[in-house]
């Protein structure tokens, strides 16, 4: 798409005052330097580096946690991250266990960890209990309070930028004007856009613009089945086109075998997606045999293993 293809697709209604379209097709048309070397670098693969979540669900036993950094490192990967805000002092031991794997691997390059607490802070409590993880260098703290506390976030922010760690949002933020809030009141430093949560491509298109203007990374959230599949569009997107800068994706490594099109790391990159289209649609025989509530002989919901979720205790 032309610069001036991809302006027409937004709706620029409410956000002007954080950039017009004239101001976005000046951003657009100063990216076409570089543009051709960035799309022969997507069609290497070598786009979107990709971080990994998967040793760092809250539960995990050391041994486990141990095994799973050592596997993601050697399969390429240079930034994890790791859930927080269950015990404080349950969160040092685990982040020390991920400092000393990640620090003694015989693999090059820097080994980058961030964290994220899913918004079980309060303002207050968020500032205090990352001061005390400090120490293991976090990249930053995704979601540290309610998604919806635009000044609680500024607030973090501010108390945690002479500690280096950066602050990370958006998974819940479901459209741009609160994105344009984020982003103009400089209350994040990381763009979280996810690719469902917000109204379509169109509103993902302003919300990489505005952040692209106000030179705010956009690491997409993707932790989900099937948003893998959605967000190495976006992110690709974002760095041929928007903003020129690499950064990197979460992938989720379950669950992809239902998608026709399943997303696919190698080295450490997604594998750029070359088939038209978002590359969700789910294979025919998983939307048979899971989809509720099914027909009998046919769906997992009418066998012995749903009977627990179906007649067991309602929590």
């Amino acid at each position: 798409m032309t610069p001036e293809e991809f302006v027409a697709c937004i709706d620029f209604r409410y956000i002007t005052d954080a950039i017009t379209p004239e101001e976005a097709l000046s951003l657009l048309q100063s990216m076409q330097e570089g543009k051709p070397e960035r799309i022969a670098q997507a069609e290497r693969n070598e786009a979107v580096p990709a971080y990994t979540t998967s040793a760092g669900w809250l539960g995990y036993d050391e041994s486990k946690m141990r095994r799973l950094l050592q596997e993601t490192v050697a399969q390429g990967y240079r930034h994890f991250k790791l859930k927080v805000g269950g015990s404080l002092q349950e969160d040092i031991k685990r982040l020390t266990i991920a400092r000393q794997v990640l620090d003694s691997s015989p693999t090059p390059g820097e080994k980058i960890l961030m964290v994220d607490a899913n918004q079980i802070w309060s303002v207050p409590e968020a500032i205090e209990y990352m001061k005390s993880l400090a120490g293991f260098k976090p990249w930053f703290i995704e979601e540290p309070t309610s998604p919806d506390d635009v000044l609680g976030h500024l607030a973090i922010r501010t108390a945690l930028k002479p500690y280096g760690i950066k602050v990370a949002t958006g998974e819940m933020c479901q459209n741009r004007v609160m994105f344009k809030q984020f982003l103009m009141s400089g209350a994040i430093d990381v763009c979280q856009i996810d690719a469902c949560r917000l109204g379509g491509v169109n509103e993902v298109l302003a919300v990489m613009l505005m952040a692209k203007k106000f030179r705010v990374p956009i690491v997409p959230h993707s932790g989900g089945v099937g948003l893998p599949e959605y967000t190495q569009h976006l992110s690709t997107i974002d760095y041929v086109v928007v903003s020129g800068q690499k950064s990197v994706l979460e992938y989720v490594d379950h669950l992809h075998e239902h998608f026709v099109w399943p997303s696919v790391i190698e080295k450490g990159y997604y594998v750029t997606p070359t088939q038209p289209g978002y590359s969700v649609q789910m294979r025919g025989e998983s939307m048979e045999r899971f989809g509720y509530p099914g027909e009998e002989g046919k769906s997992w919901w009418r066998g012995e293993e749903a009977r627990g979720i179906l007649e067991g205790e309602k929590i």
